[in-house]
């Protein structure tokens, strides 16, 4: 039987959607919606709007950064993600363009969240991958990785750049927001990252431990948005043989194989999990945009449809994979946490992958999410959205949100329903300039001749 909007287990949900974000008030209405299957629309605002309380009423207390996950790790509650917090940023722009808080609400957190920023640890102008949401010190991700990391970095300019762009006023808090920004963009020195001028990027660097790390950037994968960002910035700018010999340079770069049918042009074997097509893609519009090696959206679409037939066909038969149930990526699981794949497949579907991938697969995601929501929703909605991940052969739901799954859920809907964040890093002269240099073409690039 299909889960329908019922008291009391869902009463706070028809008070969200009909109130203001986070009150909890009941409505005169609740009694009305009790028996209504959500529209498509109705069921969007619902999954965007919950979803976003992970970053407004779950962001740290004192950074207002976007914590890591929700539930407690060994690494402790204070531990705020650069990455996530990228993803957060773009999500206050779209809770901004949909009144669920007020322009200055926004401008005030971002203020907060960016004067932290401010006195944080920073390496040559990048960010570290965790930082202290008190302190604002780094908190090492791994022994060697207690400096910089341009990729989470990356995330971060990505969402900030939208912001620049949407907190266009005049009012002196949205002028220091944009300030702030132009100084972080200014300061980032992609260019160190080629380690003495090699033709590639690296993606990490310790003041103490230096490039122990050693981990070069090569494609295909989630880390195109770093090459373009490094190649857009107007004061520590890659060349384009960077991107060339470095990213596109892989051995596992280009694919041009079909699977069930459907040709893959860049990735691994089956397309990897579905965050490839996410955390790029969600201020970089794929929409027309092609380089010399592949057409963006043939490549996001076409790997989501090889992602969600996989599922279909379950080779390993785990139950409740189908057409409504489908969406491998990385997430928690029931051993810990994996990067879920057709080729790396426990049996865990993570909603993001399907929810996030809906501007390329809208008909097929939306089924998927109804499918989450209506008939598993006991189970996996809560108060922050859906969550994490779930494993129906093991009868395992994830207790956890993660904020890098939570984030391309609001932006990508966001995307699929206006363009809002495309349209808005898209706009920025320094992404122009960087996607000429690369030798991409976009729509973008043609309207501003």
């Amino acid at each position: 039987m299909k889960l329908l909007l019922r008291l009391p287990a869902f009463f706070f949900i028809i008070c969200y959607i009909l109130a203001g974000c986070g009150d909890n008030k009941q409505s005169p209405m609740a009694e009305e919606e009790e028996t209504k299957i959500l529209s498509d629309s109705q069921l969007l605002d619902l999954v965007q709007k919950q979803t976003f309380r992970y970053f407004w009423d779950f962001g740290h207390p004192v950074s207002g950064l976007s914590r890591e996950r929700s539930n407690v790790a060994d690494y402790g509650p204070e531990v705020v993600t650069i990455g996530g917090t990228g993803f957060g940023v773009m999500s206050i722009i779209v809770a901004t363009e949909r009144k669920w808080i007020t322009r200055e609400q926004a401008a005030e957190r971002l203020l907060k969240m960016l004067r932290f920023l401010e006195k944080s640890d920073r390496f040559h102008g990048m960010f570290p991958h965790w930082l202290n949401g008190e302190t604002g010190k780094v908190r090492p991700f791994s022994p060697n990785d207690n400096g910089a990391d341009i990729v989470e970095s990356a995330y971060l300019f990505q969402g900030l750049i939208a912001v620049k762009e949407y907190f266009n006023g005049s009012t002196k808090e949205e002028e220091e927001i944009r300030n702030i920004i132009t100084k972080f963009w200014n300061e980032a020195d992609w260019n160190w990252f080629t380690r003495g001028g090699q033709n590639v990027l690296y993606w990490h660097w310790s003041p103490d431990k230096g490039w122990k790390m050693n981990h070069q950037i090569r494609g295909y994968n989630e880390c195109l948005i770093t090459y373009i960002l490094a190649a857009s910035s107007p004061t520590h700018s890659i060349s384009a043989q960077v991107y060339h010999r470095g990213w596109a340079g892989e051995k596992n770069f280009k694919n041009g194989k079909e699977y069930y049918g459907i040709k893959l042009p860049l990735g691994f074997e089956y397309g990897g999990p579905l965050f490839f097509s996410h955390y790029s893609f969600l201020g970089l519009d794929p929409h027309g945009l092609k380089d010399s090696y592949a057409d963006y959206w043939e490549q996001n679409r076409n790997h989501t449809l090889i992602n969600r037939q996989y599922c279909i066909e379950n080779p390993k038969k785990f139950k409740g994979y189908s057409d409504s149930c489908w969406g491998l990526t990385a997430s928690d699981n029931h051993k810990g946490y994996g990067a879920h794949s057709p080729t790396e497949d426990l049996g865990v579907i993570t909603p993001t992958a399907a929810i996030s991938s809906i501007p390329y697969t809208p008909e097929y995601s939306i089924k998927a999410m109804r499918n989450f929501y209506e008939n598993l929703g006991d189970s996996l909605w809560t108060e922050y959205g859906f969550a994490d991940a779930f494993n129906l052969t093991e009868n395992w739901f994830a207790k956890s949100h993660l904020a890098i799954d939570q984030g391309p859920i609001i932006v990508m809907i966001e995307n699929y329903r206006t363009g809002l964040l495309w349209k808005l890093f898209m706009k920025n002269a320094d992404v122009h300039r960087g996607l000429r240099k690369l030798g991409f073409e976009s729509p973008y690039l043609l309207a501003e001749k």
